[in-house]
């Protein structure tokens, strides 16, 4: 069994980051054609172009419409109508706690959370209702569950997109469209290594170890194939086991 996302066409949002790089490169080495959305590491994005063939890169920042509609163009014009997106970036802010959580990260976590979802959906799905197919894929996370102090501008703008997605995925199923989350714990990745990391996180996972980046790209990548045909409205945690969704 393998999974073969040949022919088809992918955005990832984000993809010059930690996480995004390697979901752009496995959804690749599966066969799909990528569109590497890049907000202002273009020297990355041009990089990882040369990387994957058949590949494209678009510039926009996915919280303004006007950019999602460019970006939109710009993907049909080079690539064709997309059949999955995964909704990756964010802007990074300073964690603290509520009573000095500046106004601006809640907005700055709704826009990059809620909004970019939103903004995706409506650019690109209209055309996978078309193709009777679609795949939107979405990067939460564990906070969104642990609700741990200093978290409060990230987990409100990640369970506000969770919401969405939610109703997104009752209201597109009928056109063969899935929609799913995956929410990685704390990954190690090719720039953020193990060293420095608490130990204390890692003896907390019940597998015992941090996770890398690349479990969260298999995860991508198999909800983005036809072996998870069937699978929709998930909210999928990639984190060893660190939090547990209850039925």
């Amino acid at each position: 069994m393998k999974i073969n996302l040949d022919g088809k066409i992918a955005v990832v949002t984000g993809s010059t980051g930690e996480l995004g790089r390697v979901i752009s490169r496995t959804l690749s080495k599966c066969g799909a054609r990528v569109a590497l959305n890049y907000n202002k590491s273009k020297d990355i994005a041009e990089s990882l172009k040369r990387e994957l063939p058949g590949s494209c890169i678009v510039q926009a920042d996915v919280t303004k419409k006007s950019d999602v509609d460019r970006m939109k163009d710009e993907v049909l014009r080079q690539l064709g109508a997309p059949d999955i997106i995964v909704n990756n970036a964010v802007i990074q802010y300073n964690w603290v706690n509520v009573l000095q959580q500046s106004p601006d990260d809640y907005r700055s976590q709704f826009e990059s959370c809620v909004l970019h979802n939103v903004l995706m959906t409506q650019a690109f799905v209209p055309g996978m209702i078309e193709k009777k197919w679609g795949r939107v894929i979405a990067i939460n996370t564990e906070c969104a569950m642990q609700n741990l102090p200093n978290q409060s501008a990230y987990v409100s703008g990640k369970r506000g997109m969770d919401g969405v997605l939610r109703c997104l995925a009752k209201e597109v199923g009928c056109h063969g469209i899935t929609v799913n989350q995956v929410a990685p714990g704390w990954m190690l990745s090719e720039t953020r290594p193990e060293e420095g990391r608490p130990e204390s996180y890692k003896n907390g996972v019940p597998l015992k170890r941090y996770g890398h980046d690349q479990d969260i790209a298999n995860a991508v990548a198999f909800l983005a194939s036809d072996l998870a045909e069937f699978i929709s409205g998930v909210y999928l945690p990639v984190c060893g086991g660190n939090v547990m969704p209850a039925i």
